[in-house]
Parts: C-alpha cells; sequence; structure tokens
C-alpha cells in the first residue's frame, strides 16, 4: 500500500490519465456492445415497420370491401319475400322485377362493384337470379356469360342447403374466387327464422382495385407508418396471383422483397411486397452503428486529446514549478559564491592581512572578478524578468562586432587566467564593418556563451572564439571541447529554467537563464542562434546576425584585417 501511494506522489499525471483513460475504455466497450445490440434491434424494428404497413394497406382494401358489401348487400328480406312485378301498359313488366332492390341499389352505389346481382330463392327453389343495370335503374334476367357461371357456382352451396331446406346460420360475408376473372363478394339473405331467401351479391371491378384502391391505400399508409421515410425510397410491388407484377410504387431497384404479404379479405391470391430503393434495413442498421462508431471514436480522440492536453499543460506547470525552485536554490547558490569571496578577501584587507602590494592587488582582483561575476548574474535575472513581463527595450547604434568581442574577452581576463584556461580568437574571415546593434545587449549575450564555454569545459582547458563575415551575415561562434551536450537536449538548453537532466552537464550549477537570455537577444536582432555538440567532444555555439545590404557592400571593399590573435 506504502509503494502504491509513493507511486502515485510520484507520478501523478500518470495516475490522472491511467484515471481517466480506464473509465473511457469501459464506456467504449460497453458502447461497442450497446450499438451491436442496437443493430439487431434496428433491423428487427425497421423490419416491424414495413410489416406493419403493409398490414395496413391491406386492412384498408379489407376496410374498402367489408364496408361497400354491408352497405350495399344488406338487402331487407321482404323486399324479396313480398315480391312485385311493375305493371307497365296494363301488363306485368317482367323486364323489370324487384323495383324496392333497383331502388335500395340506386341509392347505394359503391365503387369497386362491377356488378350487383340478387338470388331470390322463395319464389323459385333453385334461384331466381336477377342482376342491376345502373343505366336503366332496373333489375333483370342475369344473361349467360362467364360472369353468370361464376355466380351460379358461387350460390351452389346455397342451393343445397334451400334444397334441403336447412337452416341456414347467419354469418359474415363469403367470398368466392374460384374465377380470378369474376370474384364475388355474396351476403345471405335471412327471414326472421334464420331461413334463407336469397343473396346479395357482387362482382368486384379489377381495374379500380388495380388502379385506384390499391395506389391510394398505399400512399395514405405511408404517412401514417413511415411518416419519417420519402416515398421515392420505398419500393412497393403488386402481384396477381400468377407471379404478375401489376403494380409498382417508387423507384424501381433490383433485389427480392423484404416484406411480402397476401391480402386477407378479397385479391387473397394477390400479394403486396415492399423493399427499401436503398439499404436494406440490416445495412441501414449496420451503417448506423458504423456511424455512431465514427462518432463515439472522434469524440473519445477529443476527450482523449483535451486530457493529453490538460495533462501536457499540467505537466509543463509543474516542471515550471520545479525549475523555478531549482532556479532559487542555484541562484542563491550562485549569489553566496562570489558574496563569500568578497566577503573574505574583504575581511583579508580589513584585518590586515595583506602583508605586501602584491597580495593587496591580488585580493583586489579578486573582489573585482566576483563582483563582476556577481553583477553578471544580477543582470541576467533583470534582464530576464523584463523579458518575461515585456518590457525588455532595444537601443540599436552602429557598432563593431570584433570591438564588442574584444572588450568581453577582456573583461573575462583576470577569470580565465585564473583558471588556467588559454582563449584563441580566430577573425581569419573578418570584415570590419558596423552593424545596428545593442551593444550592451551583444555583450551580454557574447559574455553567457563565455561563462558556459568556461563552466562546461570540463578538464579541458582551451576555448576558440571566432569571427566571420559571410554574404549576409556576421558570424560569432564559442568552441569549448568540453563534457558536450547529449542530442535530445539540445533542442531544450535555449528553454528558460532548463538545465540538462543527466551526465557531466547536470553536475555544474547555475541559475538556467543564460542561454535564454542568448536566444532572446540574438532573436530580437533577426538572427539565430545553434550549437552543434556531442557528449565528450565539447560544444560549438553559433550566432549569425544579418547584415543589411549597404553593410554588405561597403564591407565589400574593405580589406579583411590580420588574424591570429591571442588573449
Amino acid at each position: 500500500m506504502r509503494r502504491f501511494l509513493r507511486f502515485i506522489r510520484q507520478h501523478p499525471l500518470s495516475v490522472a490519465f491511467a484515471a481517466a483513460l480506464v473509465p473511457l475504455i469501459l464506456l467504449l466497450w460497453l458502447q461497442v456492445r450497446w450499438l451491436a445490440r442496437l443493430e439487431r434491434a434496428s433491423a428487427i424494428a425497421q423490419e416491424t415497420v414495413l410489416r406493419n404497413y403493409v398490414e395496413a394497406v391491406g386492412t384498408k382494401v379489407r376496410y374498402h370491401y367489408e364496408s361497400a358489401a354491408e352497405r350495399v348487400l344488406n338487402v331487407p328480406a321482404a323486399y324479396i319475400i313480398d315480391r312485385s312485378v311493375p305493371i307497365r301498359d296494363g301488363r306485368p313488366d317482367s323486364m323489370s322485377e324487384y323495383p324496392e332492390v333497383a331502388l335500395y341499389w340506386e341509392k347505394r352505389l359503391v365503387r369497386g362493384a362491377r356488378r350487383l346481382f340478387l338470388v331470390d330463392y322463395v319464389h323459385e327453389q333453385f334461384g331466381h337470379f336477377v342482376a342491376y343495370d345502373p343505366e336503366t335503374r332496373r333489375l333483370t334476367q342475369l344473361p349467360a356469360s362467364p360472369e353468370a357461371m361464376a355466380i351460379i357456382l358461387a350460390c351452389a352451396p346455397f342451393h343445397m342447403r334451400q334444397y334441403r331446406e336447412s337452416t341456414v346460420v347467419p354469418s359474415e360475408l363469403l367470398v368466392d374466387e374460384r374465377d380470378p376473372e369474376n370474384r364475388l363478394v355474396l351476403n345471405p339473405i335471412l327471414d326472421d327464422d334464420s331461413r334463407l331467401v336469397g343473396v346479395a351479391g357482387m362482382v368486384l371491378d379489377d381495374a379500380y382495385f388495380e388502379r385506384e384502391l390499391l395506389p391510394g391505400a398505399i400512399a395514405k399508409a405511408l404517412p401514417e407508418f413511415l411518416p419519417d421515410v420519402p416515398r421515392d425510397e420505398l419500393v412497393m410491388t403488386v402481384r396477381d396471383g400468377s407471379g404478375r407484377q401489376v403494380l409498382t410504387v417508387g423507384r424501381s431497384s433490383e433485389g427480392g422483397d423484404l416484406v411480402v404479404q397476401r391480402f386477407g379479405f378479397v385479391y387473397t391470391d394477390w400479394s403486396l411486397g415492399i423493399r427499401s430503393g436503398g439499404a436494406t434495413p440490416v445495412q441501414w442498421a449496420r451503417r448506423n452503428r458504423a456511424y455512431n462508431l465514427a462518432l463515439t471514436a472522434a469524440l473519445s480522440i477529443m476527450v482523449l486529446g483535451s486530457i493529453a492536453m490538460a495533462l501536457r499543460a499540467a505537466g509543463r506547470a509543474m516542471r515550471l514549478s520545479e525549475m523555478k525552485t531549482d532556479f532559487v536554490s542555484n541562484v542563491s547558490h550562485e549569489l553566496r559564491t562570489p558574496l563569500a569571496s568578497i566577503r573574505v578577501f574583504a575581511e583579508f584587507l580589513k584585518l590586515g592581512r595583506a602583508g605586501t602590494t602584491e597580495k593587496v592587488q591580488e585580493y583586489g582582483e579578486r573582489i573585482d572578478l566576483e563582483s563582476r561575476r556577481l553583477a553578471r548574474l544580477i543582470d541576467n535575472i533583470l534582464d530576464f524578468a523584463r523579458i518575461e513581463s515585456g518590457r525588455k527595450t532595444y537601443q540599436f547604434v552602429p557598432a563593431d562586432l570584433r570591438d564588442l568581442v574584444e572588450t568581453v574577452l577582456r573583461t573575462f581576463a583576470t577569470r580565465l587566467e585564473q583558471s588556467g584556461f588559454k582563449v584563441s580568437l580566430d577573425t581569419a574571415a573578418w570584415k570590419p564593418g558596423h552593424l545596428l546593434l545593442d551593444p550592451e545587449a551583444i555583450a551580454q549575450a557574447v559574455g553567457n556563451l563565455l561563462d558556459n564555454a568556461i563552466k562546461y569545459s570540463g578538464d579541458a582547458r582551451e576555448i576558440t572564439v571566432r569571427l566571420a563575415r559571410e554574404d549576409a551575415a556576421v558570424v560569432f561562434e564559442v568552441l569549448d571541447r568540453g563534457v558536450g551536450i547529449p542530442p535530445a537536449e539540445q533542442r531544450k538548453i535555449f528553454e528558460r529554467f532548463h538545465r540538462v537532466g543527466t551526465g557531466l552537464v547536470h553536475d555544474v550549477k547555475g541559475a538556467g537563464l543564460g542561454l535564454s537570455i542568448v536566444h532572446h537577444v540574438v532573436h530580437a536582432h533577426h538572427g539565430h542562434v545553434t550549437v552543434d555538440s556531442a557528449p565528450g567532444r565539447g560544444s560549438t555555439f553559433a550566432i549569425r546576425l544579418p547584415v543589411p545590404p549597404a553593410a554588405v557592400s561597403s564591407a565589400s571593399a574593405a580589406s579583411a584585417e590580420p588574424a591570429g590573435d591571442h588573449v
């Protein structure tokens, strides 16, 4: 448990990322499983909706014919029992029978019935067949035809019951479709004693069913069951008993019907099929699942990215806090060291321990050296504060870079001599000329590079300073033969507070501000600073500053000065 708590304290960001990642992975796993179930349920649900739609179309067809049959075929039994024949010109008119029935049907004509007919079992044992003529509005004898044969065959069971004088139990409407060309709906007419007195029926009109009733039922049922589905995305086909496709609604597409159902009351050998003009329910559910998975993955990536960015920001804040802590510690050490030296040598002078003039001069030089070192450190801190607050300004004036470098080298002469360093100034490729510079800022940058070379030279005691003039830039380089910098650290050494974390470089104390200030100063002069280094082989820091075109042209006319100076 203690190890676990220690690990949490040592790696808080990793623990926080894991704490966010594990629930997210669990949610993604649950989401994938839920989407798989949703895919199956969606396919089933959509197929069920399509099936309900087909059933609704069949229900509308059934309702139309049932309501029409109940309306027109419920002929009162009295109209048959009390049969009357109209008298015309003093004689019975046998061509116009059952006037009450004719009047009844005249007021109740329905669409979808090709012919209305009546069979009388009261006055004739095997039935008297008459048909209604809407043009003359009379009931006349049924002429011989395939239609009449279909009616006689459909009424044959009633003939048998009447012949046997059996009681007919009232029942629902009867449908006879043995002749597909003449489909009949029959309604037995019973008296008060439930005895059969006749049959009223109608012959269905196939053309009306195919051209008007079906398209209308399909169109009316669509917004009720599939309100969000465009009509052209569904393909509905109607086939007759032989399988011939008699009607297609929607754009034609290949593939079999997903849902097929026969009509339930009339046209029972006909079927209505439906399929999607685009994707099937399974394909639609699969695409919906893929879309949801892609959306979930995208959102998860965004969440992970946000978490990673937040943790990265937190990590940078923690590292910055650690760097600031190290900075305060290192600066305190850097300040104490020269102050301690100044105090010691001042104490020696105060107590009169410098017995000779040479000793007084030595102590004075040491005090001057340490005071300059202390002043340089304080200048770095103050400049860094100005840079961070955006208050750092530069005063650009014409200046000679070689003069600045030589001045800085003279200020380092005592420290270099006491530390045993040999510094070579190489100006073989230098061409004299003035540049627009901030002398103090450039001198500080040069001093920081020299100070860096002194600190990290290790046992080597040789530093080379090189000045050169290239096509449109001047180059200032500081070469040491010290401990070097690992490649992974070279891109970070110009960041504020950054110090190399491993190796011999880490053992040298410092504030971590010198190179950061160098980078800022050079960038303000529109130049750039680079480093070429390898562990154990030393480092080369190079500053490149652009030269204005006028200075380039004037420098090309000047002669080069001799090289090989030593400090």
